[in-house]
């Protein structure tokens, strides 16, 4: 290996580190209370050294960010690969990946769902991992649309959605279409649900969370198009 290349392997080792420390201290502390100063002593580190990997504690926050989207994408994409050609299997197994991992990471799913850290505004270059999963959820119904399993429901076009939004993801776009709308809104309802059960909003309230949001999960794919065939086992999400 190069001079270059070794150079290059120690600073993605060093920055993957500084990261890992990050996340516990984002535990512990909070978004807001992350420190690259608290970081660079755990890690035995001088704080300007830990400087030329991160400028600043917004470059952290934005690297969480996007390592959280990235890892709650993987998570969708993979359940949908592993779930077979049938739709609403592989609807559910998304689905149900997601909550798994936001109750396994509550405080990075907080960082990207939870409150705004103030004074921190997320750079354009979250986008990309954070539209991971909604790209999965947006590609069960185009291939729903594509086999004929999914029709738009044909309630007309709502204007609140950015112009060409439905074209981009390749959903129709006419006059009476409304199934990109309906996509947002499955797609805010499904984060809604599982950032309730994370932050414990369900207590004294939802007994059986598992079963609550496999009748959700269900709902919400016949919002947009999807038959709910019966579940194997009535009392789980599996």
């Amino acid at each position: 290996m190069t001079a270059s290349g070794v150079r290059a392997r120690v600073r993605a080792e060093l920055t993957k580190e500084i990261a890992d420390v990050a996340r516990r201290h984002l535990a512990e502390s909070g978004a807001v209370g992350l420190s690259l100063r608290a970081v660079a002593r755990e890690l035995g580190m001088a704080s300007s050294a830990v400087y030329r990997y991160f400028p600043s504690r917004d470059d952290l926050l934005t690297t969480l960010i996007i390592d959280a989207y990235d890892a709650i994408g993987a998570a969708a994409e993979a359940a949908d690969r592993a779930a077979g050609p049938a739709l609403m299997d592989r609807w559910r197994a998304a689905c149900a990946a997601v909550r798994d991992w936001a109750l396994a990471n509550p405080h990075e799913w907080g960082l990207v769902y939870g409150s705004p850290v103030p004074g921190y505004a997320a750079p354009q270059t979250t986008v990309a991992s954070a539209a991971r999963l909604p790209l999965v959820l947006v590609g069960v119904l185009r291939d729903g649309l594509a086999d004929g399993t999914v029709t738009d429901p044909g309630e007309g076009t709502d204007t609140v959605l950015r112009a060409g939004l439905d074209t981009e993801l390749g959903l129709p776009e006419s006059a009476d279409a409304s199934l990109g709308s309906r996509a947002v809104l499955v797609w805010s309802s499904l984060i809604g649900s599982i950032t309730f059960e994370v932050f414990g909003q369900f207590t004294n309230t939802v007994e059986d969370r598992d079963r609550y949001f496999a009748i959700t999960t269900d709902r919400l794919a016949a919002i947009v198009g999807l038959d709910a065939e019966p579940r194997r086992d009535p009392m789980s999400r599996k």
